[in-house]
Order: structure tokens, then sequence, then C-alpha cells
């Protein structure tokens, strides 16, 4: 899928990864780049059409679609990160919360957006997935079960739109410097860099991309005897 001259929807555009990602569509020569967000005014980034969507809203990702029969390319970008132990008091309700946008939310977008995407002569989805997809930590036990969800249902959605044409691409990638890694002592990759593997993974009709050593080292090691992901953190 090339990015040039595409029609664009990102997710989770108003801040951070998401409008790193309307920002450099725009600069590989995006045709027309909509940003979502739950409140449209929060999206400032000049060039771009500030459109208003809850991906938690199936409704509203429907009637999203049903207005924006341009779109060929769809980035589900929008996530959130609780940083909650699984057997802590709350978990549930927090693990809930992050099903709905982690998950569900790529659901809704996807199943509003692929007959859309089929139309258009097949275009492309990109899931902003994580390291976390495949290996967890304490701190990270809820997030990761959501990621991994989100990365069994970006594999499932491949299959199921491979018959149209539609390229599905999950980007696995380690701690992003943004709002959501907030207060956390580690190494953070910076969002053009991220943005820019995906969009190169993309161009090159990839599937999956791992886009730092780390992710690379995890998925190496998924294989392992034991896994990697068995080992304590």
């Amino acid at each position: 899928m090339i990015v040039q001259n595409a029609t664009v929807l990102v997710t989770g555009a108003n801040r951070g990864l998401g409008a790193e990602f309307a920002r450099q569509a725009l600069a590989r020569g995006a045709k027309k780049v909509y940003a979502a967000a739950r409140d449209p005014r929060t999206v400032t980034l000049a060039g771009v059409v500030p459109v208003q969507l809850d991906v938690t809203n199936a409704d509203e990702a429907a009637a999203l679609a049903a207005e924006l029969g341009d779109v060929d390319l769809v980035i589900n970008n929008a996530g959130i990160a609780d940083m909650t132990e699984l057997l802590k008091p709350g978990a549930d309700a927090s693990l809930r919360r992050m099903l709905e946008t982690n998950v569900f939310g790529i659901l809704n977008v996807s199943r509003a957006f692929a007959p859309v995407l089929a139309r258009n002569g097949g275009g492309a989805f990109l899931n902003v997935l994580s390291v976390a997809s495949w290996v967890s930590a304490p701190i990270l036990a809820a997030y990761a079960v959501s990621k991994s969800a989100a990365w069994g249902l970006t594999n499932g959605l491949r299959n199921e739109l491979a018959g149209q044409g539609t390229q599905v691409l999950a980007l696995h990638v380690g701690f992003i410097d943004t709002d959501l890694t907030k207060g956390l002592e580690v190494p953070k990759l910076t969002v053009d860099t991220v943005v820019d593997s995906g969009f190169s993974a993309l161009e090159q009709g990839l599937t999956e991309v791992a886009v730092d050593e780390l992710t690379k080292a995890v998925k190496r090691g998924l294989s392992a005897e034991p896994g990697i992901y068995t080992a304590p953190r």
C-alpha cells in the first residue's frame, strides 16, 4: 500500500503517535488525511480533516464509514494503557476498559471500513500493537492481555480480508515516548521513528513488523524452549 495519493483515516489522531501518523501521511503525499478523535476540537495539526470518533462505539464507527467513502488506508492507532497487575483490586474494570478500546475498538472500525476499502480497490489496515502482544510483565499484565487479543484479532482480520485484497499490517513496538509511558524510566523510541517504520513496512507490502531491537528479540524468542514469554519479569 503506497501512502502517496491515498486517503487516510487515523484513529486517536489528536496527540502522540496518532498525530505523528497524520503528519507523516501528509508528508508522504497522502491526498487527504482524516484525523479522528473523541473530541475533534483537540486535533490541531494543519492540513488534516478532523472527524469525531469514539472507537468503542460501533454505531459511531459505522456512521463515519458511511460518510467517508473515499478512505483506502485505515490506521487503527487509538489505544489506552493502564499499569495494572491482573490480581490487584480494580484490575477487572481496567482490563475491560482496555479491551473495549484496544480490541473492540479495532474490530468496530475494521468492520465499518472493510467494505469501504473493498469498494476502493482493497487498501490497507495498519494496526498499532506492541511487544506486549507477545510478552508480559506485572505492571503491564492487563495491558498485555488486551494487546495479545488485538494481535489475534489482527491475524483473523488479515485472513478474512485477503479475498478482497486488503493488506493488514501488524505493527509491534516497545516503549514509545508518549503520554502513555510518562513516569516509566525505560529506553523509549521517538514517535517519528515508529511511524516511519510503520509506513515503510506498509509500502513494502509486509503483514507484520517489529520496529525496535527489543521487540525483534522477543519475537525471535517466541519459538525458544522454554519460550521467552514464560520467563518472570
